[in-house]
């Protein structure tokens, strides 16, 4: 079971996010965050909090047990500052994922000790201007008796200055594709002071509060036992690390979206003078009610990927990078039509609605992390023509617990994640929620919206029929054909599909639970019909009355504290 209860011990901690005397509240936070700093207050409550213990398995004495937990947890301190939970603590669990799943013993508890102190952990990864790509990699292992002689410079770096670890991705030669890199981790205590210079601070525009910082190592001896995994096993752990990763990140940025939302909803439901306010146009309407669809969806792929790797950790692969694609560019394009509804006040660095500009700025750095969306695509597209051939319309449905938002879960292995999965039950989740529907099945629950649900459930289905031909045509080995623009279109519509799938079946798990909203087929009905319109899908009559609904919630939850997600947590 989770522990909400800690969750809502921390939401507490911080106080109300628009709270006039709250400290911590907004404008204390934009305050630091115009001056560059991290809100003092706020890293208070995060120490007392232990925050860093969420990081560490619980194996080594930390309370990281579940994935899904871990994206709750996150919530709270994303719902107010990404500076605040990236550099004070994700950004160290980056780091250190690669050690969870590759390092010894030793390694592991090397980690674990220095976040459980609360100090952090810095990853030197690569230069942004590269991206991902590890052959133009700044650093270099070269292999001396007992160890490595490390060089290189990199100059954004979070918590470069400050961190007690790093992992370091380092070029140690070999000819074969893949295998020149490799994982060290360094206790920075015991490197000789001379040999890494810090190379001063590197400003960012999103999440400023965050201390970016380069360094510089020079002829520094690093022991053997540094190495993490085995030699030319750095390209391998970054990509089984990324998997672990990208089920969090839709956390983060819904997060975001949620104060960008509730910032919203509150200019829209203030009133003027004449008593008027801008709810009363309906094109205000359905941008509140399309944004809180849109950070649904993203929390439907958040609680697929991370309990996935759970659940059916040889085949999550296609569901992280799918959560890690798609959940920012719904949120963005959120976020893009709430500024037209806040108008001059999208540009405000201060008072009542700047949050919204601050979530804007922080945004795209929140999602990106260590790969962009093309790096998510490109590690789908290898799976598409396999699962057209063998997984679609053949494979078993996901289990219902996949779709859960509580309840025990197997033990969490961050080694046992696949890169390539061998099935896609989630899409088979899609085939038997339609069946379901059509032979009547759900339609006793489905109510009003039953028609117009069943309607959009089968066009979704066709649209995975027609991935199945294209993909088909395609040879696994065809490289040329796997990297068209034509591909990458057709994954995107994948990324789609799979959303569907993943609001399909929440619904259906959650039709006898306690909550009457995710019981109501009105939000996923609307869901789909969103989702629909971006695949350019036959579509139903506009479900209003559904919509309305939605927005009544949206509303509801905006007057009663309560977060914009699938949890609809009690906030301070």
């Amino acid at each position: 079971m989770i522990e909400g209860d800690r969750i809502t011990r921390l939401e507490k901690a911080f106080g109300p996010l628009f709270g006039a005397d709250n400290p911590m509240g907004q404008h204390g936070l934009l305050a630091a965050d115009a001056r560059g700093e991290v809100l003092a207050e706020a890293e208070r409550v995060l120490d007392e909090f232990g925050f860093n213990a969420e990081f560490v398995p619980a194996e080594l004495d930390g309370r990281l047990t579940r994935l899904d937990e871990l994206g709750r947890v996150l919530r709270p301190v994303f719902r107010r500052d990404a500076s605040l939970g990236f550099g004070y603590g994700l950004s160290c669990f980056f780091a250190a994922v690669p050690v969870w799943a590759g390092g010894d013993g030793g390694q592991r508890a090397l980690a674990a000790r220095l976040l459980l102190e609360g100090r952090r952990i810095a990853v030197v990864r690569h230069e942004v201007a590269h991206g991902n790509a590890f052959v133009r990699e700044e650093f270099a292992a070269e292999p001396k008796a007992g160890g490595f002689v490390l060089n290189g410079t990199k100059s954004v770096i979070a918590n470069a200055r400050t961190a007690g670890g790093l992992v370091v991705f380092a070029r140690t030669g070999g000819e074969v594709a893949g295998r020149a890199h490799s994982v060290l981790l360094l206790d920075r205590e015991a490197l000789p002071e001379a040999a890494v210079e810090y190379l001063g601070r590197h400003g960012t525009t999103g999440m400023r509060s965050v201390e970016f910082g380069g360094i510089r190592v020079t002829d520094c001896p690093v022991p053997g036992s540094a190495l993490v995994g085995g030699l030319g096993e750095g390209y391998e752990l970054s990509l089984r690390s990324s998997l672990v990763i990208r089920g969090l990140i839709p956390s983060i940025v819904l997060a975001g979206g949620d104060t960008a939302l509730r910032t919203v909803a509150r200019f829209a439901t203030r009133r003027r003078a004449d008593g008027r306010s801008s709810l009363d146009v309906q094109h205000v309407k359905d941008v509140l009610t399309g944004a809180f669809l849109d950070l649904l969806v993203s929390d439907c792929l958040s609680l697929v990927a991370t309990r996935a790797l759970h659940l059916m950790p040889k085949q999550m692969s296609a569901y992280a990078a799918t959560a890690a694609y798609l959940a920012p560019k719904l949120v963005a394009e959120a976020m893009e039509e709430m500024s037209a509804v806040l108008g001059e006040e999208t540009f405000a660095e201060d008072g009542a609605y700047a949050m919204f500009r601050k979530q804007l700025r922080d945004l795209p750095v929140t999602s990106l992390g260590h790969a962009g969306s093309a790096g998510r695509q490109v590690s789908i597209l290898p799976q598409l023509p396999f699962f057209a051939r063998h997984a679609w319309f053949a494979d078993p449905e996901a289990p219902p617990e996949l779709f859960r938002l509580e309840g025990d879960l197997p033990p969490l292995s961050l080694a046992d994640a696949a890169l390539l999965g061998d099935g896609d039950p989630l899409a088979a989740t899609l085939v038997a929620c339609t069946d379901q529907l059509e032979n009547g099945g759900l339609l006793s629950d489905a109510g009003p919206d039953g028609p117009a649900l069943r309607f959009l459930a089968r066009a979704f289905t066709i649209e995975l029929d027609d991935l199945r031909k294209a993909f088909t045509r395609i040879a696994l080995d065809d490289r040329k054909a796997m990297v068209s623009p034509h591909a990458f279109g057709q994954a995107d519509r994948y990324t789609l599909v799979l959303a569907a799938a993943a609001c399909l079946g929440v619904w259906r798990e959650q039709r006898d639970g306690e909550d009457d909203f995710l019981a109501d087929p009105s939000w996923v009905t609307a869901a789909l019909y969103r989702l629909g319109r971006r695949l350019g899908l036959p579509l139903p009559d506009r479900p209003s009355g559904t919509e309305q609904r939605v927005l009544a919630e949206v509303l509801a939850r905006l007057h009663g504290r309560r977060s914009l997600d699938l949890y609809g947590s009690a906030l301070a």
